[in-house]
C-alpha cells in the first residue's frame, strides 16, 4: 500500500501548484515615479495604484521596474507587489531593461509599460501603451529630436507588442490606420478624474481669483500653452464675442474675461504675442502654472471651460468641468466628442466665428437650458473610471499570457 504523502510533501505540492498558477507581471513604473505628474504621468500612476488593489485577492506577483528608487506615494511593497531598481539609468528602455528581461525571462510571464516606449528588445511578451499620435500629424510642433524619437520608438513599440493599450476609441482607430495593427490587438483603457473631494470655501475661492485678478464671468482654458491647443483661434473668437457685448434683451452678459491657465510650452511665442496685440488684452488673464487646488477653483467657478485643440488623444479638463456642472465647449474633432457626449457643446476649431457663437450660446443659457444639457452628465462621467480602466489592463495582461502559453 502506497504511503500517504508527508505534511511537508503536501505543502510542497500545494506550493508548486499555486506557483504554477501565479501570474508574474513586470511593469515599467518610471512614468509614474515622478513627483510633479501631468498627462501620461498621472495616467501611469492611477493605473498602477488601481492595479495594486486589484491584485490583492488574485494569484499574482507584480514587480515594478524602475531606473530610480520609488518615491513615497507609490503603493507600498507587500508579498505580491515589489519594486526593483534596474541600472544603468542612461538609455534605460534601450539597454538596461532589455538586458534585465533577458537575464530574468524565467521570472516574468508578461511585461506592461503604461508609457509610450517599450523595450527595444524583449525576451518577455509585452503590452505597450500609446496615448495619441499627434506627433505624426503635427510634426512641426515637436522638437526635432523628440519627433524622431517618438516616430522610431513608437513604431517598434507598437509593432512588437502583443497588445496595445490606448486612451480613446479615436486613438484606437488612429493606431490601426497608422500601424496596420489588428483591431482586436488595440484595447481602450480610458483616463478618468476623481469627483471633487471637498467643498471650496468662499474665502479660498476669493483668494485664488484675487491672486490672478479674475472676475466673473470668465471663459477658462486649462492646459499647456502650445500651438496644438489652438489658442490663437480661441483669442480671435474671444475678440469677436467681446465686440458683441452686452448680449441679451436685458443685457444679461455685460463683459467676460478669458482665462488661460497653464505653463508656457514649446512654441508658445505666437500665443503670447497674440495676447499682447489684442484690443481686449486687459480682459485676457494668463495665470502661468496653477496648482491642483487653484485649477479646481478656476474650473468650478467658470462660466464655461473650452478645449478647442486641433488634436486630442483625450480631454481631461472637459471631463473635470462636467464634474463641476460646467458645460464645456470643445472641438468637434478627435476624441473630444467621445469625452463630452451630449453634455458638451461642439464647435469647429478652425472657425473663430463658430467658436464665438458656441461660447455665446453657453454663456447665455438659462438655468433650465443648462439643466437639460447636463441631464445625462452622470452617464457620461461614469464611462471614465480608473478602477475599470485598471481592470481592462489586468484582463489584457491575462489574455496575453493565456494566448502566449498556447503558442
Amino acid at each position: 500500500m502506497r504511503k500517504k504523502p508527508s505534511q511537508s510533501m503536501k505543502e510542497f505540492i500545494e506550493k508548486t501548484t499555486k506557483d504554477e498558477q501565479t501570474l508574474r507581471i513586470a511593469i515599467d513604473g518610471n512614468e509614474a515615479n515622478i513627483s510633479n505628474r501631468v498627462g501620461s504621468n498621472v495616467y501611469a500612476f492611477e493605473i498602477l495604484n488601481n492595479l495594486y488593489h486589484i491584485v490583492r485577492n488574485k494569484p499574482v506577483k507584480v514587480t515594478i521596474l524602475l531606473a530610480n528608487p520609488p518615491i513615497s506615494d507609490l503603493p507600498k511593497e507587500n508579498i505580491k507587489w515589489k519594486y526593483q531598481v534596474v541600472t544603468p539609468q542612461k538609455f534605460w528602455t534601450q539597454w538596461a531593461l532589455p538586458i534585465h528581461l533577458y537575464l530574468n525571462s524565467d521570472k516574468y510571464d508578461v511585461m506592461y509599460t503604461p508609457g509610450h516606449y517599450a523595450p527595444r528588445l524583449s525576451a518577455v511578451p509585452y503590452v505597450s501603451s500609446v496615448m495619441d499620435l499627434a506627433f505624426l500629424k503635427y510634426k512641426e510642433q515637436f522638437k526635432k529630436r523628440d519627433y524622431i524619437q517618438l516616430v522610431k520608438w513608437t513604431k517598434y513599440s507598437v509593432k512588437n507588442a502583443k497588445k496595445v493599450i490606448t486612451i480613446s476609441d479615436y486613438s484606437k482607430q488612429d493606431i490601426i490606420e497608422q500601424y496596420h495593427k489588428q483591431e482586436s490587438d488595440i484595447v481602450v483603457a480610458y483616463p478618468a478624474v476623481y469627483p471633487p473631494r471637498r467643498e471650496i470655501a468662499p474665502i479660498h475661492r476669493e483668494k485664488v481669483l484675487k491672486k490672478f485678478n479674475i472676475t466673473n464671468p470668465y471663459i477658462l482654458y486649462v492646459g499647456t500653452i502650445q500651438p496644438r491647443k489652438n489658442l490663437v483661434n480661441l483669442i480671435d473668437a474671444f475678440e469677436k464675442l467681446s465686440r458683441k457685448l452686452p448680449i441679451g434683451k436685458r443685457k444679461k452678459l455685460q463683459s467676460v474675461q478669458l482665462v488661460i491657465a497653464g505653463k508656457i510650452g514649446w512654441l508658445a511665442d505666437n500665443v503670447i504675442k497674440r495676447v499682447e496685440k489684442s484690443p481686449y488684452k486687459n480682459q485676457i488673464i494668463m495665470t502661468g502654472f496653477v496648482t491642483d487646488f487653484e485649477k479646481e477653483v478656476l474650473i468650478s467657478g467658470a462660466s464655461t471651460l473650452t478645449l478647442i485643440g486641433l488634436y486630442e488623444g483625450f480631454g481631461i479638463p472637459p471631463l473635470e468641468a462636467l464634474h463641476h456642472n460646467i458645460i464645456p465647449v470643445v472641438s468637434n474633432n478627435s476624441s473630444l466628442p467621445e469625452v463630452v457626449g451630449n453634455s458638451g457643446v461642439l464647435t469647429d476649431p478652425n472657425n473663430p466665428s463658430d467658436i464665438a457663437e458656441k461660447l455665446e450660446k453657453v454663456l447665455t443659457l438659462t438655468s433650465k437650458q443648462k439643466k437639460e444639457i447636463l441631464k445625462n452628465k452622470r452617464v457620461q462621467i461614469d464611462k471614465f473610471n480608473w478602477k475599470n480602466s485598471a481592470k481592462v489592463v489586468y484582463k489584457t495582461l491575462e489574455r496575453v499570457v493565456h494566448d502566449y502559453s498556447r503558442n
